[in-house]
């Protein structure tokens, strides 16, 4: 045998012998049509769960179905958008922690691909409540959780804390100002898309996180921003609730994810 072939075949042989380099997941669902390809994926972790799971399908297909009529509408308008590519679209659904086996927190990311200056993200989360099977907010967690009320407005402080400190991280101090906060409120629904920080101590939660997509606390350029706020800033203001799920501290390799 030719030692070309002696090399192909040994490398064949290799490569069936070594383990499988892991592939992209297969969505979950998906659009392809004329003007836009839409993909939702889920994290085996979330299919783990039959009503989380229903719950993350639903929303991530009513999120294709409303961005594929969208483009429907736009080729329609305006053919020549889309002569050299279509929309793209990607989400998706991962849990980032679990806490005391009954609160899960869910990371829902986005990527968005309009044929425009560059693509865009956004992030969000879902806080499940798999006793409950439902979706809730923080609220039980705290003895008030009252628009401009003091744990709200504790809440910012530190987490604007944490932000300027992240920045200071990335060189980008220039923006770790009011302009770029200002946005923020203390109030649960101008806060920022939060979750249940994982622990040190199995099973609890450290504090919570907050979640930026780009431009929302910075420019593009500088992507998204994770702020984090320890439980015992918040510990004059925990319910019962609250009392039993916060524990330890961040573990440093989530501090260094995100």
């Amino acid at each position: 045998m030719p030692r070309s072939s002696l090399c192909i075949a040994a490398l064949l042989g290799l490569l069936a012998a070594s383990p499988v380099i892991a592939a992209e997941p297969k969505p979950d669902a998906t659009i392809n049509s004329k003007a836009i390809e839409a993909n939702v994926t889920l994290d085996a972790q979330i299919k783990q769960d039959a009503a989380l799971s229903a719950y993350c399908l639903a929303d991530g297909k009513k999120w294709i179905d409303k961005n594929a009529a969208d483009a429907a509408k736009e080729r329609k308008e305006d053919p020549q958008l889309f002569r050299d590519r279509k929309w793209s679209f990607e989400r998706k659904y991962s849990v980032r922690s679990v806490v005391v086996d009954r609160y899960v927190s869910v990371l829902r990311d986005d990527y968005m691909d309009t044929n425009g200056a560059h693509p865009n993200s956004d992030v969000n989360t879902i806080l499940w409540d798999k006793t409950a099977a439902k979706p809730i907010s923080i609220r039980p967690f705290f003895t008030e959780t009252a628009d401009n009320g003091p744990a709200m407005k504790a809440m910012l402080a530190a987490l604007i804390t944490s932000l300027k400190a992240e920045k200071k991280k990335r060189d980008a101090t220039e923006t770790a100002t009011a302009e770029w906060f200002k946005e923020l409120e203390p109030k649960l629904l101008k806060i920022g898309a939060v979750t249940l920080a994982p622990s040190t101590d199995a099973g609890k939660s450290s504090g919570l996180t907050f979640h930026y997509p780009p431009y929302a606390v910075g420019p593009y350029a500088e992507g998204q921003y994770v702020a984090f706020v320890p439980w015992e800033t918040l510990k004059p203001y925990l319910s019962p609730e609250g009392q039993a799920i916060f524990a330890g501290s961040r573990p440093k390799g989530d501090a260094e994810d995100n």
